[in-house]
């Protein structure tokens, strides 16, 4: 397995990662348990992952980062509203 293909594996598996917590936080808006600094600062990361992979022109980095940050973004976004 060379380096693209262990990336492509790994941006894979952290990124559905985040679907059963968004789909859970949409279907409920249930945001108690969810710590607003943290993902605040994991949306900045997930910018700062998505830039570092556009410079590097690597997809894999690119496409994970782009669905990890609307999935993040949107229960940050439910935070927000919710408390």
């Amino acid at each position: 397995m060379n380096a693209h293909w262990l990336g492509a594996v790994a941006a894979t598996l952290t990124t559905v990662a985040f679907v059963p917590q968004a789909l859970k936080t949409i279907r409920t808006r249930d945001t108690r348990g969810i710590s607003l600094g943290m993902y605040v600062i994991f949306t900045i990361g997930i910018v700062c992952w998505f830039g570092y992979g556009l410079l590097l022109q690597s997809w894999p980095m690119i496409i994970s980062n782009a669905i990890t940050f609307l999935l993040a973004a949107t229960i940050l976004a439910l935070k927000l509203r919710y408390g």
